[in-house]
């Protein structure tokens, strides 16, 4: 048996029970357990790790007043826990205001943690929402919220328990408004905290790459996200070919080289003379219009995520939410002969008729898109919208590439061919 505690321990003891699970692990045997049995062992595992997680912060919180850190020479709780845990001393940090939080107002929350109804996670969670009540509520009005989060808790897990926590204020609030107003007061200070906490360094390995390490808000992350989500979607194949090769079933991707692959494809389509003022990538944000008109309600995101209500009004003035108008004015989109390359009106306007690279079964979205005359203009092509072409950097040089042919199918698309 794995030595715990130099005691002698009684039913009942906390040291009691640790040697037992000890003495229970050593002898596991997992080959013993049908495929069938691997669920529910899983859940109860967990519901062992939540109860055993209960015990442990039981123990640091009564550690914490007993103030054992200055009697072991250590200069907080959190800096006696990481010694003991080797857990590192911002995690032990946090596992040190869990427990005093469960051991002084979180009762409902500590129970079901030790009952292993919810885990840590959870937990932490609970804590961090019931700490951002509005200042007026009574313990009564407290109590009722923490018990309704520790209801949700059970049913969902942390990410989603997150989410519902911001309107926790429901519980005991009937005034729609007011939980809005809660809701937006909390995304506005996660938002703040997110901007100064907000990193980027870069390392030349000296060997022609580059390491790099950053931290940024959610929402720029949830624009990154969607950028090489759609980058490299399985259907899209290789970066800079149209789709895989017939008989080339990737069913091993490395995903973590091709998001590279994308976002070095990303980084060197940065268009560096619109940088400012301009959204990098769309991102679908759902407001309604007394949240655009000023009224303090979130706005949610097509990736699942929620915006303050300024965040949002920020978000719409920058994807120009007016339709078919640009800086104030009406551009036109017809220039014939009189100019050579496609404008910047002309091309937001081919958006609206254009999702990716013309090329047949090309998946390039139209935002990598260069703009091809479908009549060379040096052959009297006319810079019109009916002339547009919007074809990918692979297929804008297939075009011109006299080793190949392409015709234009009925659909508009452009199909290549081999020359023989």
């Amino acid at each position: 048996m794995t030595a715990v505690l130099d005691l002698h321990p009684t039913p009942g003891h906390p040291a009691t029970a640790v040697a037992i699970v000890h003495e229970a692990l050593d002898g596991i045997e997992v080959e013993a357990l049908a495929p069938d049995q691997y669920a529910a062992t899983i859940a109860e595992l967990a519901r062992a790790r939540s109860r055993l997680h209960a015990l442990e912060l039981k123990l640091v919180a009564a550690a914490e007043r007993a103030r054992v850190a200055a009697e072991a020479g250590c200069a907080s709780t959190g800096a006696w826990l990481s010694r003991q845990t080797r857990s590192g001393g911002a995690a032990a940090a946090r596992a040190v205001k869990l427990a005093t939080d469960l051991d002084d107002r979180l009762p409902v929350t500590a129970e079901a943690l030790s009952d292993g109804a919810v885990s840590p996670e959870h937990a932490s969670v609970i804590a961090h929402a019931t700490s951002r009540l509005p200042a007026g509520l009574t313990g009564d009005q407290v109590a009722t919220v923490e018990a309704s989060l520790v209801a949700k808790a059970r049913r969902v897990d942390p990410v989603q328990l997150r989410r519902l926590a911001r309107r926790a204020l429901a519980a005991v609030e009937e005034d729609t408004s007011a939980v809005d107003a809660h809701e937006d007061a909390q995304l506005r200070d996660e938002e703040a905290v997110a901007l100064a906490r907000t990193r980027l360094t870069l390392h030349d390995n000296g060997d022609g790459t580059t390491s790099g390490h950053f931290t940024v808000p959610t929402l720029a992350a949830s624009i990154l996200r969607k950028a090489l989500d759609a980058m490299t979607a399985p259907r899209r194949g290789r970066l800079g070919a149209t789709r895989a090769q017939a008989g080339d079933a990737r069913v091993d991707r490395d995903w973590a080289h091709e998001r590279g692959l994308a976002f070095t494809d990303l980084l060197e389509h940065l268009p560096t003379d619109r940088l400012h003022g301009k959204v990098a990538a769309t991102l679908v944000v759902t407001l309604d219009l007394d949240t655009l008109r000023g009224q303090l309600k979130a706005a949610g995101l097509d990736t699942g995520d929620l915006v303050s209500a300024a965040e949002a009004r920020r978000l719409a003035c920058q994807a120009g939410l007016v339709p078919a108008v640009l800086r104030g004015q009406s551009q036109p989109l017809d220039l014939g002969r009189s100019s050579r390359l496609f404008t910047e009106a002309q091309r937001v306007a081919g958006a609206t008729r254009h999702t990716s690279c013309s090329a047949d079964g090309c998946e390039v979205p139209y935002a990598w898109c260069e703009l091809h005359h479908r009549r060379p203009w040096s052959r009297g092509g006319r810079t019109d919208q009916a002339d547009m072409v919007p074809l990918c950097g692979f297929h804008h040089r297939r075009i011109h590439d006299p080793g190949h042919l392409h015709q234009r199918l009925p659909d508009g698309s452009v199909r290549f061919s081999r020359r023989t």
